[in-house]
Order: C-alpha cells, then sequence, then structure tokens
C-alpha cells in the first residue's frame, strides 16, 4: 500500500508597520493591524473557507477514507481569533471529522531551533496549549517553519516527546535514494523522518497554473496516472505544501478547487494500492527503512533548500542576531506584553523580507513583502528591535 500524505501550512505573520527612526523610545505600536487583518478575511475569502468546505466534503464523501494534516502556525490562530473566528470554526468542523491531523510546530513560525533551544522548547508548548484549546487534539506529529531540518532539529524534536519529524526531501540529501520511504535520522538515535516529494508537491502548489508548463493544463486523472506509474515499494507519497496554494497562490480560476475536490476518489478507485494517510498513521504502521544524515539544515524553500532564504546575507544575520539577543531580557522582563511583542519578533518572516536574491526565487520573496524593498524592511525591523532593546533595558 502506497499512502498519499497530505500536509497543509497555514500560516499568516504579524507584520510590522513603517517605523521610523525617529520612533524609537516615543511609541511602541509595532504591527500593522489594518493590513494584517485585511489580509487574513481577503486569505479567508479566497482559501481558507472554501478549501476547508472542498476537504469536509471530500471527508464526508468518502466516508472518513480521505485523510490529510495542517499545520497552523500560532500566529495564524490568533489572527483568526481577532479578524476571522468562522475560520476556526471551519478547522473545528475538520478536526471532529476525525480524518484530520494537526501537527505541532513553533507558535511563532520562527527560527528559534536553530538559535535557542529554550525559546524553541517554549513556543513548542505555547502551539501544543493551542492546538489542545482550539481543536482538543495533542499533537504527536512534528514540522518545524519552513521544514528547516538537520540533526540538531531532530534531536531537539525527539526530546520534546513528538513521533515523527516531517521534512524536505532535497536532492543533495538524498543522492538518488527515493523520498518515499521513512527514515531514520542519523545523529537523533534514528528519530523517524517522513520526507516531502517535492516534484509532485510541487506540481501542485507551483506549477498548476503554468501555462508554459508542459503538463498544463494538470487534471486530476492525469496526477493518478502518475502516481499508478511511480516505481514499487514506495511506502507514502509526501504532498506537502502552502495551504494558501488553493485560491490564492492558485486562484479559483486555474480549477484547483475542481481538482481536489476530484483526486480522493480517483486515488481511492485506483487498481494500484492507493489509499491516504496522515503522518501519525503513516508513521505508528512504518518504521524506518534506514537511516539519513542531515549534516547541514535543509528547507523547503527556493532552489537552494537551505537556509538562504532567511539567513543568506549580512542584513537577514544582523537582523536575526539583534532579535535573539534580547531573548533572555524579553523572557525575564516581568512584563507579559512586552514580552508577546519580542516574541512576535522572531517570525521568520522578518527576516525572509530582508532577502536580496534575485530571478524567481526572489519574486517569491518580493511577492509575499509588505516593504518596497528589503532594505526598507531591513531599517523598520532594526529600529523596532532597538525601541524593544531600550524597553527591556538592554540598549
Amino acid at each position: 500500500m502506497t499512502s498519499l500524505v497530505f500536509y497543509f501550512q497555514v500560516h499568516q505573520p504579524f507584520r510590522v508597520k513603517a517605523y521610523p527612526h525617529d520612533a524609537i523610545g516615543v511609541r511602541h505600536d509595532y504591527y500593522d493591524d489594518w493590513l494584517n487583518e485585511d489580509v487574513a478575511k481577503r486569505v479567508a475569502e479566497l482559501c481558507y473557507l472554501p478549501m476547508n468546505q472542498t476537504l469536509l466534503d471530500a471527508i464526508e464523501r468518502t466516508n472518513g477514507a480521505f485523510r490529510c494534516s495542517f499545520s497552523i502556525s500560532g500566529t495564524a490562530i490568533r489572527q483568526f481569533e481577532l479578524w476571522a473566528p468562522e475560520v476556526l470554526k471551519s478547522f473545528r468542523r475538520l478536526a471532529d471529522t476525525g480524518a484530520v491531523e494537526f501537527l505541532c510546530e513553533t507558535s511563532r513560525h520562527s527560527l528559534a531551533a536553530l538559535a535557542d533551544p529554550e525559546e524553541f522548547r517554549i513556543q513548542v508548548e505555547e502551539q501544543r496549549a493551542l492546538l489542545k484549546r482550539h481543536f482538543g487534539v495533542e499533537p504527536t506529529s512534528f514540522r518545524n517553519t519552513e521544514l528547516i531540518t538537520d540533526e540538531r532539529v531532530a534531536a531537539q524534536v525527539k526530546a520534546l516527546g513528538f513521533n515523527v519529524l516531517l521534512a524536505e526531501g532535497a536532492d543533495q540529501l538524498l543522492h538518488g535514494r527515493t523520498s518515499n520511504v521513512v527514515y531514520g535520522m542519523e545523529g537523533a538515535d534514528g528519530f523517524p523522518l517522513m520526507l516531502r516529494d517535492y516534484p509532485l508537491s510541487d506540481d501542485i502548489a507551483f506549477r498548476f497554473s503554468n501555462q508554459a508548463w508542459e503538463q498544463f493544463p494538470l487534471y486530476a486523472e492525469t496526477f493518478v496516472e502518475w502516481l499508478e506509474t511511480l516505481p514499487g515499494g514506495k511506502s507514502f507519497i509526501g504532498l506537502y505544501m502552502d495551504y494558501e496554494t488553493f485560491g490564492e497562490h492558485q486562484p479559483r480560476s486555474t480549477g484547483i478547487f475542481e481538482f481536489m475536490s476530484a483526486l480522493p476518489e480517483m486515488v481511492l478507485a485506483s487498481e494500484k494500492d492507493l489509499d491516504f494517510a496522515t503522518p501519525a498513521e503513516l508513521s505508528a504502521r512504518e518504521q524506518p527503512k534506514e537511516s539519513i544524515s542531515y549534516p547541514r539544515p535543509i528547507s523547503w524553500a527556493d532552489e537552494e533548500r537551505d537556509l538562504s532564504a532567511w539567513l543568506g546575507n549580512h542584513m537577514q544575520r544582523a537582523a536575526h542576531d539583534a532579535i535573539y539577543a534580547l531573548a533572555d531580557a524579553a523572557r525575564s522582563c516581568g512584563d507579559p506584553q512586552l514580552l508577546e511583542e519580542w516574541r512576535d519578533m522572531t517570525t521568520s518572516d522578518h527576516v525572509y523580507y530582508l532577502s536580496t536574491k534575485c530571478a524567481s526565487d526572489g519574486d517569491v520573496h518580493q511577492y509575499f513583502s509588505p516593504y518596497d524593498s528589503p532594505h526598507d524592511a531591513f531599517l523598520t525591523i532594526m529600529n523596532v528591535i532597538e525601541d524593544l532593546g531600550q524597553r527591556l533595558g538592554v540598549r
């Protein structure tokens, strides 16, 4: 049996508004609530609500045979609480089916696993509490921010009691091996890894509406045919992607909703042994086939599949270091609101916006950024960090 394992990432950051140097020490209103509310409501209408209904319908039509998983960042959950409570209700309906798994991550979609193990532990526990409160679940599977994984990250995740870690099936990691079996992480006592099948995932997430793509237009029938012709010996196909693929990145007019609506029954009707599973179900069924080493961090971002999307230039590294230099002071300040404001600055998007990459990867970075340029983003972020430092008494 080969299982399709769908994992959808749901994330919205608290974006920072214009914060000039002369605001330092004068005002402390960092976050652009108008923009954040506008984006949350817009994406709810384009993606979250209609796609949740599409998946709920598929679960009901197949009597629960269609299964999938989500990781919803804590920052997204808080925005839904503030501005789109109907989205939380629709996710609860999915949770109630028993066919959907909710994965754990850091509550702020942060790089804490790389920078500050104590902060990582705290944010993971925060996220566990959020998932329990909103969906009544206790997560057993983990995905780190942007699938950033190495042996250090896996060891931290294992120590926190999770059963499996999702990661990117990068070519430079696999060296010709398949991404479609469960591996054990060297350097983390063989902790189970489930890797992303990036070609098939990206056929849906990135190439679906590309009219220059030789496979355009992609229909569910074609996708199932590809699955049926894959070589044997595959335990699962990890289809991991941003949930905003559906309706925002790939507009409804592309047929993306019809594709996902048709896919479940076609997979289940296949003469090949195909079904759907969640990460928890798959990892309980399959033991690691062999060990694999992650000597350096791998992510699912950009062509390089490394950390360069967040830490690839001097501005990014300077901002990242400045944020985490305040960690001890923030955690010991005794002011819960100030701690929250600092913790939201650990969200990885803030350094992502400072990327100076060119070509297609650069286009992706600019698409997501609310700033006119990476330099403008850097000045804004560093001004906020300076003000936070003064308030924490370390500047």
